[in-house]
């Protein structure tokens, strides 16, 4: 574990302690904020910290074990948070030996600053002449510098602004700054620190070890290849291609949350998305990071064969497309493009722009009008700030009842009307309304025999009990470094036991693994109700329980009551 002082400039290495040893990725973010940070501290102040971490399978050849967590008490919900991404950085970090960075304190100067992560340790570099870049520009400037095969994270003006909606961003094999660490403002804590990036180089690292590595190799083989058949779908279409099927529930995001299917859906679904990119020469197929084999990323080129974004997905798509009435998937990337230049979060963006829409700032559907709030957003205008403190904050400038955020954090791409799932995620979740922490998407079971049957999980007592194991299992993709695309379910727990055992040498079993993602739930909890952020208040907006989502009727009926510190019930 590397700690970085900002206020002092000090870096010093330590031992992990012996209690974080089972912990990677949110699971050490979580632990390491809990333990050293004020739940009261100023999210953009000195006494807030930035935790990056790789999962606890980092570096190794474990499928789809290559993404990071990075963690900090966020501007955005005011509870704790850990945002996930995928690129190159995790695999390079733990092949460093590093399991964490801690970042601490605030410089006082007004400098810019990048840290260069290297088998050396970590230097604090001047960074000056990267102010006020985009991702796109700060990256090639620092892969010229310090070589092609370097991983860079850094922001861009959001983050450097103190947007809370302000992302981190993290080079692909390609280079590209396209993946993000994207929700809960995790830019705007890097930019408080005045750190614009981070070089890590690990051309001199040492090889990863395994206790048992013929055993660990057969299981990740065999799990790899039956991930290839099992997701061919996903490689095939990527998220997009769930598009249609959410749609075909009633439950997609259309005009603000206002109807749940979207009369252009063909226009923006993954089979478009797939027939657009073949034509003009784009890339299907395209792997987020190292070790991924299921490979739902792509390369998105202009009709001239240009690339434009890389990769468009299915949240993008449809909280800047149907949720604000936009059909038109060129328009979409070039927005796309601008969040990962410019280092905000795609889906809050569109949530914001949505309420914005509702307050009839500019109509539905008017890609002229969405164009210039992004200038807005651009020249830091009083309008381009309010966007850039998420739909919550913006909602309520504008005088908007139907806000569909939780904790202040916009909702992802699912209605919870129609996945209700899903619903109880969003209203119960430490992190705010985060599909990610817990998106149960029909088929999805539980770990439990109960959660299991499915008809039990149709109740809406299964509906709770499902969500509550469904968010557990994704702790601990989280803790591991996975895609939770592998499936948050009892096989992947399964496995893991196997692969950290193979690879520590240790006794993990099913069970405990079960039990030590509860226990990171309770801590994020703790932090939270330390926070200001009880489990008490669970839910969603009133308008979920009380308008019928058109045009299928769904309604968000589960009481309050059964949401209420579901975490702590027997």
């Amino acid at each position: 574990m590397i700690r970085i002082n900002m206020y002092t400039k000090e870096v010093t290495k330590e031992i992990l302690p012996d209690e974080y040893f089972f912990l990677g990725g949110r699971g050490l973010t979580s632990k390491l904020l809990m333990d050293e940070v004020d739940p009261n501290c100023e999210p953009l102040g000195p006494n807030n910290k930035l935790v990056i971490a790789p999962g606890l399978l980092g570096g190794t050849v474990a499928p789809c074990s290559g993404r990071i967590s990075i963690g900090a008490k966020s501007p955005l919900t005011g509870g704790i948070k850990e945002s996930n991404g995928g690129g190159t950085a995790a695999v390079k970090l733990a092949k460093l030996g590093i399991r964490a960075l801690v970042i601490e304190g605030q410089p006082q100067e007004e400098n810019l600053f990048l840290l260069k992560v290297s088998h050396n340790g970590v230097e604090i570099l001047p960074a000056d002449e990267l102010k006020g870049l985009g991702n796109y520009e700060t990256t090639k400037t620092l892969l010229g510098k310090y070589g092609s095969k370097s991983g860079i994270i850094s922001i861009g003006p959001a983050g450097e602004r103190g947007y809370s909606t302000a992302t981190i961003a993290i080079t692909d094999m390609e280079g590209t700054p396209c993946r993000h660490c994207g929700r809960g403002g995790m830019g705007a804590v890097m930019g408080s620190k005045k750190i614009k990036a981070i070089v890590i180089d690990d051309s001199n690292a040492s090889k990863i070890t395994y206790k048992d590595e013929k055993t660990f190799k057969e299981i990740s083989r065999e799990w790899a290849k039956e991930l290839v058949v099992t997701r061919k779908g996903m490689t095939d279409y990527g998220t997009a291609g769930n598009l249609d099927a959410i749609n075909a529930l009633g439950s997609l995001p259309t005009r603000n949350f206002s109807y749940g299917v979207f009369e252009d859906a063909d226009k923006i679904s993954g089979v478009r998305l797939r027939e657009i990119i073949l034509k003009r020469g784009g890339k299907l197929s395209h792997a987020c990071h190292p070790g991924c084999v299921i490979r739902c990323s792509n390369i998105f080129t202009d009709k001239k064969g240009d690339v434009v974004t890389s990769s468009l997905e299915f949240e993008t798509i449809v909280l800047l497309g149907s949720n604000c009435g936009i059909s038109d998937l060129d328009f979409i990337a070039k927005l796309d493009y601008f969040c990962d230049d410019f280092g905000i979060d795609t889906m809050e963006l569109g949530v914001t722009i949505g309420v914005m829409m509702e307050a009839s700032v500019l109509p539905f559907g008017d890609q002229t009008k969405m164009m210039g709030l992004i200038e807005e957003l651009k020249n830091d205008t009083l309008m381009g700030k309010m966007m850039g403190q998420g739909a919550t904050l913006t909602g309520k400038v504008l005088g908007v009842r139907r806000v569909p955020a939780v904790k202040g954090q916009g909702l992802a791409a699912y209605d919870p009307r129609g996945i209700k799932g899903t619903g109880v995620t969003y209203a119960t979740s430490t992190m705010g309304g985060d599909h990610t922490a817990g998106n149960c998407l029909p088929g999805r079971i539980g770990y439990r025999q109960e959660t299991k049957d499915l008809e039990f999980i149709k109740t809406t007592e299964g509906i709770v009990e499902l969500s509550k194991d469904v968010q557990t299992m994704i702790v601990l993709c989280d803790l591991c470094g996975y895609c939770f695309f592998v499936g948050p379910s009892p096989d992947t727990v399964e496995r893991t036991a196997k692969l950290i055992n193979a690879r520590w040498g240790t006794e993990i079993t099913f069970d405990k693994l079960i039990e030590l993602s509860k226990q990171v739930i309770q801590t994020e909890i703790k932090f939270n109700e330390k926070a200001g952020l009880p489990q008490s208040i669970n839910g969603l907006p009133e308008f979920f329980y009380t308008e019928r989502l058109e045009p299928q009727q769904h309604i968000f009926d589960i009481p309050k009551t059964a949401l209420e510190n579901i975490f702590t019930k027997n």
